[in-house]
Protein backbone atom coordinates (compact mmCIF):
# COMPACT_ATOMS: atom_id res chain seq x y z
CA UNK A 1 0.00 0.00 0.00
CA UNK A 2 3.13 2.09 0.55
CA UNK A 3 3.91 2.38 -3.36
CA UNK A 4 2.99 5.57 -5.46
CA UNK A 5 -0.33 5.29 -6.70
CA UNK A 6 -2.94 7.90 -8.96
CA UNK A 7 -5.51 5.91 -10.34
CA UNK A 8 -7.80 7.05 -7.52
CA UNK A 9 -7.18 10.33 -8.41
CA UNK A 10 -8.84 10.33 -11.31
CA UNK A 11 -11.41 7.51 -11.23
CA UNK A 12 -14.50 6.71 -9.59
CA UNK A 13 -14.65 3.50 -7.41
CA UNK A 14 -18.23 1.68 -7.86
CA UNK A 15 -18.40 -1.63 -5.95
CA UNK A 16 -19.85 -4.70 -8.58
CA UNK A 17 -22.38 -7.39 -7.91
CA UNK A 18 -22.20 -9.23 -10.68
CA UNK A 19 -19.94 -10.39 -13.77
CA UNK A 20 -21.04 -6.44 -15.41
CA UNK A 21 -22.98 -3.37 -14.46
CA UNK A 22 -24.60 -1.28 -17.24
CA UNK A 23 -24.45 2.60 -16.20
CA UNK A 24 -27.73 4.15 -17.91
CA UNK A 25 -27.15 7.28 -15.97
CA UNK A 26 -24.24 8.45 -18.23
CA UNK A 27 -24.83 11.68 -20.22
CA UNK A 28 -27.54 12.30 -18.02
CA UNK A 29 -27.10 16.32 -16.55
CA UNK A 30 -30.61 16.73 -14.23
CA UNK A 31 -30.46 20.48 -13.94
CA UNK A 32 -32.14 22.75 -11.95
CA UNK A 33 -35.28 24.49 -13.52
CA UNK A 34 -38.20 26.70 -12.67
CA UNK A 35 -41.17 24.17 -11.41
CA UNK A 36 -43.93 25.57 -13.59
CA UNK A 37 -46.97 22.40 -13.74
CA UNK A 38 -45.66 18.71 -13.07
CA UNK A 39 -41.81 17.85 -12.89
CA UNK A 40 -39.96 17.34 -15.98
CA UNK A 41 -38.46 13.50 -15.60
CA UNK A 42 -35.35 12.35 -17.62
CA UNK A 43 -35.12 8.91 -18.18
CA UNK A 44 -31.78 7.23 -17.10
CA UNK A 45 -31.90 4.88 -19.56
CA UNK A 46 -31.65 6.51 -22.61
CA UNK A 47 -27.99 5.60 -22.69
CA UNK A 48 -26.62 2.82 -21.14
CA UNK A 49 -22.76 1.85 -21.37
CA UNK A 50 -21.68 -1.79 -19.99
CA UNK A 51 -18.02 -2.65 -17.93
CA UNK A 52 -17.45 -6.25 -17.96
CA UNK A 53 -15.53 -7.64 -15.19
CA UNK A 54 -11.83 -9.23 -15.65
CA UNK A 55 -10.41 -11.38 -13.73
CA UNK A 56 -6.38 -10.53 -13.03
CA UNK A 57 -3.48 -12.87 -10.90
CA UNK A 58 -0.09 -13.13 -10.10
CA UNK A 59 1.09 -16.27 -8.59
CA UNK A 60 4.93 -17.37 -7.42
CA UNK A 61 5.88 -20.73 -5.35
CA UNK A 62 8.35 -21.37 -3.19
CA UNK A 63 10.11 -24.83 -2.47
CA UNK A 64 8.52 -26.03 0.59
CA UNK A 65 12.27 -26.72 2.08
CA UNK A 66 12.97 -22.88 1.72
CA UNK A 67 10.09 -22.35 4.14
CA UNK A 68 11.29 -25.42 6.22
CA UNK A 69 14.96 -24.52 6.63
CA UNK A 70 13.72 -20.45 7.33
CA UNK A 71 14.61 -18.87 4.68
CA UNK A 72 11.95 -16.97 4.31
CA UNK A 73 13.22 -13.44 4.48
CA UNK A 74 15.21 -14.39 1.00
CA UNK A 75 11.33 -14.05 -0.36
CA UNK A 76 10.74 -10.73 1.37
CA UNK A 77 11.64 -8.89 -1.76
CA UNK A 78 9.55 -10.54 -4.09
CA UNK A 79 6.31 -10.86 -2.01
CA UNK A 80 7.31 -6.84 -0.89
CA UNK A 81 7.03 -6.95 -5.07
CA UNK A 82 3.78 -8.81 -5.49
CA UNK A 83 2.05 -6.39 -3.18
CA UNK A 84 3.19 -3.43 -4.84
CA UNK A 85 2.36 -4.96 -8.56
CA UNK A 86 -1.48 -5.48 -6.91
CA UNK A 87 -1.08 -1.32 -5.72
CA UNK A 88 -0.02 -0.76 -8.85
CA UNK A 89 -2.51 -2.63 -11.15
CA UNK A 90 -4.81 -0.15 -11.14
CA UNK A 91 -2.71 2.32 -12.23
CA UNK A 92 -2.00 0.53 -15.57
CA UNK A 93 -5.74 -0.22 -16.13
CA UNK A 94 -6.83 3.34 -15.43
CA UNK A 95 -4.29 5.14 -17.38
CA UNK A 96 -3.93 2.95 -20.14
CA UNK A 97 -7.78 3.69 -20.84
CA UNK A 98 -7.11 7.36 -20.34
CA UNK A 99 -4.49 6.62 -23.59
CA UNK A 100 -7.03 4.55 -25.50
CA UNK A 101 -9.22 6.96 -25.35
CA UNK A 102 -8.59 8.16 -29.04
CA UNK A 103 -9.79 5.37 -30.22
CA UNK A 104 -12.01 3.67 -27.70
CA UNK A 105 -15.89 4.93 -27.64
CA UNK A 106 -17.71 5.37 -24.52
CA UNK A 107 -21.32 5.65 -23.61
CA UNK A 108 -22.54 8.11 -26.72
CA UNK A 109 -20.79 5.73 -29.43
CA UNK A 110 -17.98 8.22 -30.23
CA UNK A 111 -14.77 7.77 -29.26
CA UNK A 112 -14.05 9.04 -25.63
CA UNK A 113 -11.92 11.92 -27.02
CA UNK A 114 -13.81 13.00 -30.82
CA UNK A 115 -14.33 16.11 -32.31
CA UNK A 116 -18.09 15.39 -33.00
CA UNK A 117 -20.05 14.20 -29.78
CA UNK A 118 -23.75 14.69 -30.40
CA UNK A 119 -25.14 17.24 -27.94
CA UNK A 120 -28.93 18.58 -28.37
CA UNK A 121 -29.26 22.70 -27.64
CA UNK A 122 -31.85 24.60 -25.54
CA UNK A 123 -33.77 24.48 -29.34
CA UNK A 124 -33.88 20.69 -29.40
CA UNK A 125 -31.05 20.68 -32.70
CA UNK A 126 -28.25 18.35 -32.35
CA UNK A 127 -24.74 19.74 -32.20
CA UNK A 128 -21.21 18.37 -32.04
CA UNK A 129 -18.84 19.03 -29.53
CA UNK A 130 -15.13 18.16 -29.40
CA UNK A 131 -12.97 17.48 -26.20
CA UNK A 132 -9.94 16.82 -28.39
CA UNK A 133 -6.99 18.51 -29.70
CA UNK A 134 -5.19 16.78 -33.01
CA UNK A 135 -1.70 16.38 -33.50
CA UNK A 136 1.55 14.83 -32.88
CA UNK A 137 3.01 15.31 -29.81
CA UNK A 138 2.69 12.79 -26.95
CA UNK A 139 -0.96 13.21 -25.93
CA UNK A 140 -1.74 14.71 -22.28
CA UNK A 141 -4.95 14.93 -20.75
CA UNK A 142 -7.07 17.49 -18.86
CA UNK A 143 -9.28 16.30 -16.51
CA UNK A 144 -12.50 17.34 -13.88
CA UNK A 145 -12.32 15.19 -10.91
CA UNK A 146 -13.79 17.62 -8.44
CA UNK A 147 -16.99 15.80 -9.21
CA UNK A 148 -19.10 13.16 -7.46
CA UNK A 149 -18.83 11.39 -11.33
CA UNK A 150 -15.17 11.40 -12.69
CA UNK A 151 -13.88 10.62 -16.05
CA UNK A 152 -12.96 7.11 -15.32
CA UNK A 153 -15.14 4.71 -13.71
CA UNK A 154 -13.22 2.06 -11.41
CA UNK A 155 -15.17 -1.32 -11.40
CA UNK A 156 -14.45 -4.01 -8.13
CA UNK A 157 -16.32 -6.97 -8.30
CA UNK A 158 -13.75 -8.41 -5.89
CA UNK A 159 -10.66 -6.80 -4.40
CA UNK A 160 -7.00 -7.56 -4.73
CA UNK A 161 -6.86 -10.74 -2.49
CA UNK A 162 -3.86 -12.42 -1.31
CA UNK A 163 -3.80 -16.52 -1.31
CA UNK A 164 -1.94 -18.95 -0.04
CA UNK A 165 -1.69 -22.69 -0.54
CA UNK A 166 0.73 -23.85 2.20
CA UNK A 167 -0.98 -26.39 3.89
CA UNK A 168 1.01 -30.27 4.05
CA UNK A 169 -1.77 -31.95 3.39
CA UNK A 170 -3.05 -29.91 0.06
CA UNK A 171 -2.77 -32.36 -2.97
CA UNK A 172 -0.58 -30.36 -4.77
CA UNK A 173 1.78 -29.84 -1.91
CA UNK A 174 2.18 -33.49 -1.18
CA UNK A 175 2.62 -33.98 -4.77
CA UNK A 176 5.21 -31.08 -5.55
CA UNK A 177 6.38 -30.27 -2.09
CA UNK A 178 5.99 -26.77 -3.61
CA UNK A 179 3.85 -23.71 -1.59
CA UNK A 180 1.82 -20.98 -3.77
CA UNK A 181 0.91 -17.77 -2.86
CA UNK A 182 -0.74 -15.66 -5.37
CA UNK A 183 -2.88 -12.51 -5.97
CA UNK A 184 -6.51 -12.54 -6.99
CA UNK A 185 -8.97 -10.15 -8.38
CA UNK A 186 -12.03 -9.17 -10.35
CA UNK A 187 -11.98 -5.66 -11.52
CA UNK A 188 -11.81 -3.47 -14.60
CA UNK A 189 -11.90 0.18 -16.07
CA UNK A 190 -14.23 1.81 -17.97
CA UNK A 191 -14.78 5.81 -19.26
CA UNK A 192 -17.21 7.66 -17.23
CA UNK A 193 -18.43 11.03 -18.89
CA UNK A 194 -16.21 13.01 -21.90
CA UNK A 195 -17.50 16.47 -20.62
CA UNK A 196 -14.89 15.67 -18.07
CA UNK A 197 -12.07 15.39 -19.74
CA UNK A 198 -9.94 17.07 -22.52
CA UNK A 199 -7.40 14.63 -24.58
CA UNK A 200 -4.73 16.80 -26.69
CA UNK A 201 -2.27 15.34 -28.97
CA UNK A 202 -0.88 19.02 -29.58
CA UNK A 203 2.09 20.52 -28.23
CA UNK A 204 1.63 21.27 -24.22
CA UNK A 205 2.21 24.67 -24.32
CA UNK A 206 0.20 28.02 -22.91
CA UNK A 207 -1.82 28.32 -25.94
CA UNK A 208 -3.34 25.02 -26.20
CA UNK A 209 -3.60 24.37 -22.56
CA UNK A 210 -6.08 27.43 -22.37
CA UNK A 211 -7.43 26.26 -25.51
CA UNK A 212 -8.12 22.75 -23.77
CA UNK A 213 -9.44 24.89 -20.23
CA UNK A 214 -11.89 26.83 -22.32
CA UNK A 215 -13.28 24.51 -24.20
CA UNK A 216 -14.43 21.98 -20.78
CA UNK A 217 -15.48 24.84 -19.29
CA UNK A 218 -18.17 25.99 -22.21
CA UNK A 219 -19.31 22.30 -22.53
CA UNK A 220 -23.32 22.32 -21.96
CA UNK A 221 -25.65 19.84 -20.68
CA UNK A 222 -28.64 18.03 -23.68
CA UNK A 223 -30.95 21.49 -22.37
CA UNK A 224 -27.93 23.79 -23.42
CA UNK A 225 -26.97 24.88 -20.34
CA UNK A 226 -23.62 25.15 -18.98
CA UNK A 227 -22.71 22.35 -16.62
CA UNK A 228 -19.51 24.21 -14.79
CA UNK A 229 -16.79 22.14 -15.72
CA UNK A 230 -13.74 23.02 -13.95
CA UNK A 231 -10.65 21.30 -14.86
CA UNK A 232 -8.02 19.99 -11.89
CA UNK A 233 -5.68 17.58 -12.60
CA UNK A 234 -3.47 17.65 -15.80
CA UNK A 235 -2.48 13.80 -16.83
CA UNK A 236 1.37 13.43 -18.78
CA UNK A 237 3.88 11.25 -19.65
CA UNK A 238 7.47 11.75 -18.44
CA UNK A 239 8.34 12.76 -21.57
CA UNK A 240 5.96 15.90 -20.91
CA UNK A 241 7.35 16.52 -17.23
CA UNK A 242 9.22 19.15 -18.05
CA UNK A 243 6.69 21.60 -20.27
CA UNK A 244 3.66 20.39 -17.60
CA UNK A 245 6.09 21.50 -14.69
CA UNK A 246 6.90 24.85 -16.51
CA UNK A 247 3.36 25.27 -17.22
CA UNK A 248 1.72 24.83 -13.86
CA UNK A 249 4.63 25.79 -11.41
CA UNK A 250 7.23 28.39 -12.32
CA UNK A 251 6.07 32.30 -11.57
CA UNK A 252 7.34 33.55 -15.04
CA UNK A 253 7.14 32.38 -18.63
CA UNK A 254 10.40 31.32 -20.36
CA UNK A 255 10.05 34.77 -22.39
CA UNK A 256 9.31 37.03 -19.20
CA UNK A 257 6.35 38.80 -17.69
CA UNK A 258 4.03 36.44 -15.03
CA UNK A 259 2.84 32.98 -15.83
CA UNK A 260 -1.20 33.01 -15.18
CA UNK A 261 -1.03 29.33 -15.27
CA UNK A 262 0.77 28.66 -12.18
CA UNK A 263 -1.35 26.49 -9.67
CA UNK A 264 -4.67 26.13 -12.39
CA UNK A 265 -4.24 22.42 -12.05
CA UNK A 266 -2.37 19.73 -10.33
CA UNK A 267 -0.19 17.57 -12.36
CA UNK A 268 0.29 13.67 -12.37
CA UNK A 269 2.97 12.31 -14.14
CA UNK A 270 2.25 8.73 -15.42
CA UNK A 271 4.78 6.01 -16.90
CA UNK A 272 1.26 4.25 -18.18
CA UNK A 273 0.97 6.92 -21.06
CA UNK A 274 4.09 6.48 -22.63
Amino acid sequence: MSAPAHADKISMKVASSSADETYGWLGAFPSMREWIGPRHIQNLAAQGFTIKNRKFEATLGVPRDSISDDKLGLFKPMFAEMGQGARRHPEELVFGLLKSGFATTCYDGQNFFDTDHPVTDAGGAVTTVSNMQAGSSPAWFLLDTSRAVRPIIWQEREGYEFQQVNASNDERVFLTDEYLYGIRARVNAGFGLWQLAFGSAATLDATNYAAARAAMMNFKSNDGRILGVTPTVLVVPPALEDAALHLLNTETKDGGGSNPWKGTASLIVTPYLS
